[in-house]
């Protein structure tokens, strides 16, 4: 029933056009806020240490406690998993538009508010810093299953898969501005108060003045988030979810006429057979025919995406240790609190520009061409080959004379981590589930991948810590040391290239067909033949 409606077909074979666009851009302006919000945190958490957790004496600058790291850090991640969670639910519930603002509402009052921490003390600053961003990642949760699920919902067949990657590769340029802004503010900042390196003068070297450079560096994430709401509340509902959970067709083909410009018939005499047919396809999540029909699909993306963000998120274990070996961030006692700042962010970006962007974009150029299934193969596969060529012969890479080859492998694995899973695994939960739950399904699969996004960080940092307790980091117990951390990571690689095998190709192919969306309404073709007084064709 689904395929034969005017409404949906018109959308699935409309041409390229403006919409198509100004949806991309709204959608992924929130992806945008998202990135920037979730990243920015990682430039200023030494500036954070330098501030509230200076030792006198001491031979290095102050820095946050193991455990306050962790919470500064990861608290935005635990907000976003039980973000992906509610919001992917709500948004099947009562509709994607009526959610889609209150994601971005969340997420402006919770920058501001992050930047306007208060205490008087360390604990005090910290704790209030982490509840504002617990709620800054509630609302970048939601904004995962409502984008990709409102640009699939929009985007025709035949370019699906690069509008939706499109979405999501706005977190390249979420992740360059939020480097951008903080070199720029660190720069100002640091001309307008100078001050000695930390070795020259420990006091001095970080001036009052620096308090105002993370503040203002988290308050900015409100800025674009801002700017896009009033475009957000414009947008119509979706279609998909007008006609097929809503069961208004009326309103599904007035909306789609004024977006894409041409006349499609209501249908009125359709609304009847949904209904009727609603029994046969209203099942539940938890339901037998969910486990039958889609049980599998969703443990695919699940467990992809979930292994999938355990890698991608290690990343924070080598960046030190990258960054300091080819000389973009000297020790920390040489530098004064501002410059820190804007060398770390200096490094990060160019990181993101040479590595995270041009990754997405080849998954935008190339996914509707070679297909979802193949790119997160790819992907996954060459992943697997880099972790182990720097694990294997890890003390190779460790010689000065080999670390830019070191720097180059580490650049490639991320670089197939976005022009692979990390694109697609985004992609495939909002093409494969049925309309009335496909918010939820790639809510849940989002939620498993910030589960592996904490493992990841959180897990790994504490298990690539040395063997030896005399080596180990301030406040951190001995680990399994790098290089066996690296050969966790491969054998993670490898079985998120297993678990791709459980993911259907959608390449091509109409929402409703991936969902199956018709099957089991065969018993309801002789009312609607009734109904509407012609033969209904039914495509399984």
């Amino acid at each position: 029933m689904a395929n034969d409606l005017q409404v949906l077909n018109a959308l699935d074979v409309a041409k390229t056009q403006l919409y198509h666009f100004t949806a991309i851009v709204i959608a992924g302006m929130g992806f945008f806020t998202d990135a920037y919000d979730l990243f920015c945190i990682s430039m200023v958490t030494k500036l954070l240490g330098r501030i509230y957790y200076h030792h006198d004496n001491a031979l290095k600058p102050g820095s946050l406690p193991p455990n306050v790291s962790a919470a500064v850090n990861g608290v935005a991640f635990c907000g976003t998993l039980a973000g992906q969670l509610f919001f992917g639910w709500l948004g099947d519930k009562m509709g994607r538009k009526k959610v889609y603002g209150m994601t971005l509402m969340i997420m402006v009052i919770c920058s501001i508010a992050s930047g306007l921490s208060f205490g008087h003390t360390p604990k005090s600053v910290m704790t209030t810093l982490c509840f504002f961003r617990f709620w800054l990642g509630f609302g970048i949760g939601g904004d995962y299953p409502l984008s990709a699920t409102i640009m699939s919902e929009y985007a025709n067949k035949k370019t699906r898969g690069a509008f939706i990657a499109a979405v999501f590769a706005m977190q390249g340029f979420g992740i360059l501005a939020g480097g951008m802004v903080a070199i720029i503010v660190s720069s100002a900042f640091k001309g307008a108060f100078p001050a000695p390196a930390y070795e020259v003068d420990a006091l001095a070297s970080t001036v009052s003045q620096a308090d105002f450079v993370w503040r203002i560096i988290l308050m900015f994430g409100a800025i674009p988030a801002g700017l896009t709401y009033y475009w957000r509340m414009k947008m119509p509902e979706t279609a998909r979810y007008t006609a097929l959970v809503a069961k208004n067709l009326k309103q599904a083909a007035n909306d789609m006429s004024k977006v894409l410009q041409v006349e499609i018939e209501a249908e009125p005499e359709k609304v009847g057979a949904i209904s009727e047919a609603k029994g046969a396809n209203e099942f539940g999540l938890f339901s037998k025919e969910f486990l039958r029909r889609h049980g599998l699909h969703l443990l695919g993306t699940a467990s992809t995406w979930f292994l999938l963000d355990i890698a991608f998120y290690s990343q924070n274990l080598f960046q030190k240790d990258i960054f300091s070996a080819i000389g973009w961030i000297p020790p920390a006692q040489t530098m004064n609190a501002l410059e820190e700042v804007y060398k770390i962010a200096r490094a990060q970006t160019l990181i993101a520009l040479c590595s995270t962007v041009p990754g997405y974009w080849f998954t935008v150029a190339f996914i509707d061409r070679i297909g979802r299934f193949a790119i997160q193969l790819m992907g996954f596969f060459f992943m697997t080959v880099f972790m182990f060529a720097l694990a294997l012969p890890y003390h190779h890479w460790t010689l000065k004379d080999n670390r830019i080859g070191f720097v180059v492998m580490y650049s490639l694995t991320f670089f197939f981590a976005n022009f692979g899973p990390n694109a697609t695994t985004f992609v495939v939960p909002a093409e494969i589930f049925p309309a009335r739950l496909r918010s939820t399904c790639h809510g849940i699969s989002a939620a498993a991948g910030k589960a592996g996004a904490m493992v990841g960080a959180f897990g790994f940092l504490y298990a690539a810590q040395p063997t030896d307790p005399k080596k180990t980091d301030a406040g951190y117990p001995p680990g399994i040391g790098v290089r066996n951390s690296l050969i966790v990571l491969g054998c993670v690689n490898f079985l998120g290239m297993l678990f791709t095998f459980l993911v259907p190709e959608s390449n091509g192919k109409s929402l409703e067909e991936m969902s199956r969306e018709n099957e089991g309404e065969e018993e309801t073709v002789a009312e609607m033949r009734a109904t509407s007084g012609r033969t209904v064709l039914f495509k399984f």
